[in-house]
């Protein structure tokens, strides 16, 4: 602070320098003039001077240091008030601005929540011309057209679900629930799901489950499960898929293994970042980037980390390593 004080005042400083030196100047030209009581004087004026500085800075750094040290979290009540004419105005200055953006944030809050409220009931209200949609596609009689009709209306039903998620996500501690969740049971309801879309590209699921059962969130488990079954049929052709459960020095770890086109080695680290898609295929237009970043988001508040490997045209493994059982009371704390 006493540099910035220094710098602030290096004016005065030059200033006062400048007249001294003229002062001694001016004696050394003029014989008239002694030289001695001119020292003498520039000697005092230089300690009253030096008192003064440090007198100033007393006063206005106890100011601006209280500022530098305010938390800016648009909280007024703590702010320093300025006892000089030029801190009132900087004090008045930083209150209208701060007022100005609490109203300006709680507005956009607003319109946010508002924006939300109203994506998730659109979503909501879709739910029923698309279950009815699918009502009507297991009606019809033409495989080949009925195969066509299940995939897009797969597509539309995991793009609406990202989406309901993805909402979700910023709140999603309060709408945990930590409980035993059956491995089995959860996968098979998650491949019944891309069943048809398995079907067309010729994709079955091998499955060998030595954990059978996890502490979590079955609705979070299951969001995460089904982003990382459908990353893997969507890059596979003709292969199974082989999904493993086992135990760790008591962490349950789950894997998706599939053998499709893999991972560039430059990719891997990006994947997860919020609508990256593979630098390997730009021509896949129908990659959001979205899946893989909403997998990892929900990871996290469950304190699951997924871990990838993979090898370009081997294929990738993705793997969930569930927290031990001492490490839920951070979760269940929420």
């Amino acid at each position: 602070m006493i540099k910035v004080f220094l710098r602030e005042r290096a004016s005065w400083i030059i200033l006062i320098l400048i007249l001294h030196t003229l002062l001694i100047l001016v004696s050394w030209l003029d014989n008239e003039i002694p030289l001695k009581p001119i020292l003498y004087v520039i000697f005092l004026s230089l300690i009253i001077f030096t008192c003064f500085l440090a007198f100033r800075y007393g006063k206005e750094s106890a100011f601006y240091r209280s500022l530098k040290e305010w938390e800016n979290e648009l909280d007024l009540t703590n702010l320093p008030k300025g006892h000089s004419p030029f801190e009132q105005i900087v004090s008045e200055s930083i209150d209208q601005q701060t007022y100005y953006l609490v109203n300006t944030i709680s507005k956009n809050k607003f319109a946010l929540q508002q924006e939300k409220d109203d994506l998730l009931s659109w979503i909501h209200e879709i739910k029923t011309p698309l279950t009815a949609m699918r009502l009507m596609i297991d009606r019809l009689e033409d495989q080949e057209l009925k195969s066509g009709l299940t995939y897009e209306w797969l597509r539309i039903h995991l793009l609406l679900d990202q989406q309901l998620h993805q909402k979700r996500i910023p709140f999603m501690e309060n709408d945990l629930y930590i409980e035993k969740v059956n491995l089995k049971e959860l996968l098979f309801k998650e491949i019944k799901t891309l069943q048809s879309w398995c079907m067309q590209k010729g994709i079955g699921f091998h499955i060998q489950l030595e954990a059978k059962q996890v502490v979590t969130d079955a609705k979070w488990l299951a969001f995460i499960v089904r982003q990382l079954m459908a990353n893997a049929v969507k890059y596979s052709e003709s292969d199974d898929i082989l999904i493993e459960s086992s135990v760790n020095d008591e962490a349950v770890i789950l894997s998706i293994t599939d053998f499709g086109r893999g991972i560039e080695g430059k990719d891997l680290s990006r994947i997860f970042d919020k609508g990256f898609t593979s630098t390997a295929s730009r021509k896949d237009s129908a990659a959001t980037g979205m899946g893989l970043y909403l997998a990892m988001q929900a990871a996290q508040p469950l304190l699951i980390r997924i871990r990838v490997a993979s090898k370009v045209g081997e294929g990738s493994k993705f793997t969930l390593h569930f927290p031990r059982r001492n490490e839920f009371a951070r979760i269940t704390s929420m």
